[in-house]
């Protein structure tokens, strides 16, 4: 079987092929040291993640403790790590923590880390010492290159059989806090000298940073120095063993300046420059925990940037996103979290400081996991069965997905070939999931529908002077694809299509008089 790959369906969107098959990622990261024992990810971390539907989990991979002495590599974590999830039949996702992880170089060997005059950091304007390795540091940046080779090379020799590891993400969350740019001797010389070439291409403009990018030019410089870095180390661990590499984004958000978050990772806003940089990425993925996660859907998702959803809040509202990112997104992956989590009882889950959540512009209501467990499993319970139709009708008018995305969005309407569709919110409960659903349109007069917390009401099209009513309702759920019916809802059932908390599924035939 071929290597994991993503690329274009014969309808033209991107897609991860695993075992050359579609797959779509009903994933969950665990959380950051949960992976440095392999004891610990027996005993109580795969128990926590069975029941919930998922068929992927993203994992780290250490640095520091991958190369603990210099230029020897221990692969202990990693085979105990593989061996497990196929023990579990489940697919992983590999995050290298390597030069750098939420803005700093947590996971850097302690020899690298001592060493700052060789390893040097980067500096903020007054030269005070941030506790990141600046991109610009060549050194590093080649330790890393080294060790991520030898991570692929290692994988390839043990797993390209099986295909157990499917993607890499390189490293996490990138970027500069507390900074616009690097000031570092070796970036205020790059700072100052003309931009790349493939820069003035992309700007159709020549000269410094400066009089290129104007007051957005430190943070386009670090995301040009940061997307060069990851790329030496992604394109020569492809070489050594081509999985589909990507990167992951802590989102712009409030107070909105560069250094309020980090300052040079792959927001929107700069990825036409991280894509010119680091061509071996196929995605830029959003960490999700703001309350507007679809907008972010929404705008992290396009032609050339598949949804990939790495981290996202894990509350029962995870349950609707799932829906709409497969519904509407044609996500890859989908992933709360701190995924082990859900199994606990909510009041032993463990929350950031209330002034960490708001130093951060983290909503704390993402960390409530009340009812999350069973909302998420049916939700990815769902997705699974609805596979080949997802891949049937996704891209087609005949598939049409939603999400409530504000306190102020009350609804949506959605126009099918021969009906409308009026789609009403259940106002926002806590530890509920929010109004979403799909609709597919299997015939002009017969739907599938998927709802959560929603009311759906069919109307005729605009300017024709009749009414619509139903044949056939019908309660169930969906097995690889088929309907399976449960019970004909007819008399005082079929007054109302309405969706409760729980995703379920609806099978409706409609005419009109």
């Amino acid at each position: 079987m071929g290597l994991p790959v993503v690329k274009r369906d014969e309808k033209g969107i991107l897609t991860l092929y695993v075992n050359d098959r579609p797959f779509f990622c009903r994933s969950g990261e665990i959380h950051n040291s949960n992976a440095s024992s392999l004891e610990y990810m027996e005993k109580e971390l795969w128990p926590a993640l069975r029941g919930l539907n998922m068929n992927s989990v993203i994992v780290p991979v250490y640095w520091d403790l991958l190369e603990e002495t210099e230029g020897t590599y221990d692969f202990t974590l990693v085979d105990g790590v593989i061996r497990q999830a196929r023990e579990e039949d489940m697919k992983l996702i590999f995050l290298w923590f390597g030069l750098w992880k939420n803005a700093e170089s947590m996971y850097v060997p302690a020899w690298m880390k001592k060493d700052t005059q060789t390893y040097f950091r980067a500096q903020k304007v007054n030269r005070e010492q941030t506790t990141t390795i600046s991109p610009l540091c060549k050194a590093a940046v080649e330790k890393d290159k080294m060790a991520f080779v030898s991570l692929m090379k290692h994988i390839r020799e043990i797993d390209s059989e099986e295909n157990t590891v499917i993607v890499i993400q390189v490293e996490n969350e990138i970027g500069l806090l507390g900074t616009d740019r690097d000031y570092s001797p070796a970036a205020e010389e790059a700072f100052s000298s003309a931009v790349p070439e493939a820069i003035a291409k992309l700007t159709g403009k020549e000269g410094t940073w400066q009089e290129v990018y104007g007051e957005d030019a430190g943070e386009c410089f670090m995301a040009w120095s940061f997307g060069c870095a990851v790329e030496q180390i992604a394109s020569a661990g492809k070489k050594e063993y081509d999985l589909p590499c990507y990167a992951n984004a802590w989102l712009r958000q409030y107070p909105w300046y560069p250094g309020s978050y980090p300052s040079g990772g792959p927001v929107c806003e700069v990825q036409p420059i991280w894509r010119a940089a680091a061509p071996s990425l196929f995605a830029f993925g959003p960490d999700v925990y703001v309350p507007y996660c679809a907008n972010v859907m929404d705008e992290y998702q396009s032609d050339d940037n598949p949804l990939f959803i790495p981290e996202i809040r894990k509350d029962a509202v995870a349950a609707s996103y799932t829906l709409y990112a497969f519904g509407a997104k044609n996500a890859i992956c989908f992933s709360p979290f701190g995924i082990e989590e859900l199994a606990l009882d909510p009041s032993q889950v463990d929350k950031p400081p209330m002034e960490v959540m708001i130093a951060l512009n983290i909503d704390p209501s993402a960390f409530d996991t009340t009812g999350s467990k069973d909302y998420l499993a049916r939700a990815y319970d769902l997705v699974a069965q609805l596979e080949p139709l997802l891949l049937k009708y996704r891209g087609t008018d005949s598939l049409q997905a939603f999400v409530r995305h504000s306190d102020f969005d009350n609804g949506t309407f959605l126009k099918f070939s021969e009906y409308n569709i009026a789609v009403a919110y259940d106002p926002r409960r806590t530890a509920t999931p929010l109004g979403a659903g799909m609709v597919f349109e299997l015939e002009k007069n017969k739907f599938l529908l998927v709802g959560a917390s929603c009311a759906m009401t069919f109307q005729p099209k605009s300017g024709k002077n009749t009414k619509v009513d139903v044949v056939r309702l019908e309660e169930g759920t969906v097995k690889d694809g088929t309907w399976i019916r449960r019970r004909v809802m007819n008399g005082d059932e079929k007054m109302s299509i309405r969706f409760g908390a729980m995703p379920t599924a609806m099978m409706i035939e409609v005419y009109e008089f």
